[in-house]
């Protein structure tokens, strides 16, 4: 029975990531609180505070002195997997059984810090410290136990556990030429670590052989470097844009990753001794801001995400693990910030982002078009010191998944991915 390992890296693809892809699996933004508030438009040049370095590293030259942000955002996920039913040949023929709903969502938690440093008028200087993405999606035990006879948890080859953790160290500089133009470039350190099962309890290889009962077992991390350019133009210090342009690397992940359907093709089941290649998507961002009266200000940005480059998954050992069509992503974002009086800064937006899968879908990465409901406010405690808070209701659409491994029964199931985050973040001046 042949399990599709690559259900369980696409998780690790969307953690691994530079910090602005938000089509593929379920990804979702978390650079900051103030950002989470106004549904990250106009990021990429808004900079009220450090975070802005995550976006566009030229925005850095728009502080005139340090500055410090540190924040925390809670994901909380509702994945519903419904309609289910696995199909198999039968001797009455092809026929189809329902297998229970699964609610899969869970909460992550998404720390972040950022610093800006300018060394003079003309050169910032930065670092930040943060996480693409942090969650956990898992299937119950025993998913698919209700099925009869040798069909019993054959569910769980599409399901198991995903559970996923990256960290970003981000260095950036910015140098402005005058009072219009800035540019700023970065680098980009990934460091990620996914834990996965699939097919629970299903291998019918020894453990004593094989250091487990699941079909998939895996246990990897790896590192990645990439870079980010950017660039901020003032038409004066009301309307401003930014652009910028990320370069994301081709992550090599390893560990112990044990596949034991190779064993039925007379390939080895332990592929500790080959890395999965994994290519990720370059990301490019236009934003702009207008501070249209005394307390009203306009923003919007507009980002594309090169997720047409993740056709397949492939080892370093040249063996091909999956073909993907994966589609370019984009997201359109607009929002508005109001001066309420010296204390109180609120914030609204709303962003529609659209899904990097196409012709192939799965219920272990639920992915679907999707729209953010934002809102947020910052409380200054004094000149130099604000809190800020950000919520956000994040609906998707049903999509109809069918799977299909070699030798396994197949599967339609109806996936719904919906998710309301919290963020609360601490700037600060100096």
């Amino acid at each position: 029975m042949l399990i599709n390992k690559t259900h369980l890296t696409l998780t690790i693809i969307a953690t691994l990531t530079s910090l602005h892809l938000h089509a593929a699996g379920f990804q979702l933004n978390s650079q900051s609180a103030t950002g989470l508030g106004r549904a990250f438009s106009g990021d990429a040049v808004i900079a009220d505070n450090a975070s802005v370095m995550a976006k566009n590293p030229a925005a850095m030259t728009l502080f005139t002195t340090p500055a410090l942000s540190l924040g925390l955002i809670a994901i909380n996920s509702d994945i519903n997997i419904q309609n289910t039913s696995i199909t198999t040949p039968t001797p009455a023929g092809i026929m189809s059984f329902p297998v229970e709903n699964a609610s899969i969502g869970d909460v992550s938690y998404v720390p972040n810090i950022y610093y800006i440093h300018p060394v003079n008028e003309n050169i910032a200087l930065g670092a930040s410290l943060y996480s693409n993405f942090g969650t956990l999606t898992k299937f119950p035990n025993n998913y698919g136990g209700n099925l009869p006879g040798t069909l019993k948890n054959s569910a769980d080859i599409y399901g198991g556990t995903t559970e996923v953790k990256s960290i970003n160290l981000g260095l950036s500089a910015a140098y402005r030429f005058n009072t219009q133009f800035s540019i700023g470039a970065g680098i980009d350190v990934i460091y990620g670590h996914g834990k996965f099962t699939r097919g629970r309890d299903l291998s019918l290889l020894p453990s004593a052989l094989t250091g487990t009962t699941n079909l998939v077992d895996i246990d990897a991390d790896g590192f990645a470097v990439g870079f980010n350019l950017g660039t901020v133009y003032e038409i004066n210090q009301n309307h401003r844009f930014g652009l910028s342009y990320r370069y994301s690397p081709t992550l090599e992940a390893d560990g112990d990753i044990t596949y034991i359907p190779n064993a039925s093709q007379g390939k080895p089941f332990n592929l500790n001794n080959e890395k999965l290649k994994i290519p990720l998507p370059d990301i490019i961002e236009f934003s702009g801001f207008h501070q249209l009266t005394n307390k009203f200000a306009l923003h919007y940005s507009i980002q594309w995400i090169g997720w047409d480059s993740f056709t397949r998954l492939e080892t370093t050992g040249n063996t091909t693990i999956k073909e993907y069509q994966w589609q370019n992503g984009w997201h359109y974002a607009v929002g508005g910030t109001y001066a309420l009086n010296e204390k109180w800064v609120l914030r609204a937006g709303y962003m529609y982002d659209t899904s990097a899968q196409d012709q192939l879908t799965s219920i272990s990465v639920p992915d679907s078009d999707r729209n953010w409901f934002s809102s947020g406010f910052s409380y200054h405690l004094n000149p130099h010191a604000n809190i800020d808070f950000g919520i956000t209701y994040l609906t998707g659409k049903d999509v109809n998944v069918t799977e299909l491994s070699t030798g396994a029964p197949q599967l339609n199931a109806t996936t719904h991915a919906d998710a309301w985050l919290y963020g609360l973040q601490y700037s600060l001046t100096f």
